[in-house]
């Protein structure tokens, strides 16, 4: 695989099989590429021990069995947690993965969207810090090419660039298009951009083509209108569902 070929339209499963597992989980991975996916989208965070836990929440209280925010728990105890009851009695055995899980599930199978939560930015920089941290996983892994690294925190992108000038990077917006996210997505020297499909137009989408840029739209919700959205020219959708390929 290389994320530079990556087929037109590319539909990226949110936080995978999310619309029919509990998000963000193993069994949601597995699924979404038994559903024939060729990107996933996850979310990471931090924990108090400073561990890469795949979870899109602040706080473990929406798709867990405890209370709290993530970095308040160590990563043994966050592996403890039920991550599927919520959504389903019968994913009870669903656990918090760590990102290492993940890469080490789906390699060879599939490319990665992985979104930085801005939660787990730290403007002093630490030596762990959270993007070091995913580069050097990725690079252990030997999945450069596999990975694109999203975020709503754009400087988070702008230190990885420093740190890996060949890793594909996703600028992740709620706004539509302005000066200042042209600006941040030239000086990162981006791969794509990830924008609500709820903000988005086509002027918006030539607008990032002519920089150079692919458009991802995100769904709110699970809802999207798919053929708006590829009407429109975008290059591929971050989907809940990824039967909507074949709708």
């Amino acid at each position: 695989m290389n994320i530079d070929r990556f087929p037109t339209p590319l539909f990226i499963a949110h936080r995978g099989y999310s619309s029919r597992y509990p998000e963000n989980t193993l069994a949601a991975f597995n699924a979404a590429i038994d559903a024939g996916a060729r990107m996933i989208e996850l979310d990471v965070n931090l924990s108090r021990d400073r561990q890469m836990v795949v979870i899109h929440d602040e706080t473990v209280d929406r798709t867990t069995s405890g209370t709290g925010r993530v970095a308040e728990h160590t990563l043994s105890q966050l592996s403890r947690l039920d991550a599927g009851s919520w959504f389903d009695p019968q994913f009870c055995r669903e656990t918090l993965p760590t990102l290492a899980q993940v890469l080490d599930a789906v390699k060879g199978q599939v490319m990665v969207n992985i979104e930085i939560k801005p939660e787990a930015y730290e403007s002093h920089g630490p030596p762990d810090a959270v993007e070091r941290q995913v580069l050097d996983l990725v690079c252990k892994k030997q999945m450069l090419d596999d990975v694109l690294v999203s975020s709503f925190e754009w400087q988070v992108l702008d230190n990885l660039r420093t740190l890996a000038p060949g890793i594909a990077l996703g600028l992740l917006s709620d706004l539509p298009v302005d000066r200042s996210l042209l600006y941040w997505y030239q000086r990162i020297r981006g791969f794509s951009w990830h924008p609500d499909y709820r903000v988005l137009t086509r002027p918006q989408v030539d607008a990032l083509h002519d920089v150079g840029a692919r458009v991802f739209p995100y769904a709110v919700d699970g809802r999207m209108d798919t053929g708006g959205m590829l009407a429109m020219g975008v290059d591929g959708l971050i989907v809940d569902d990824p039967r909507q390929m074949t709708a």
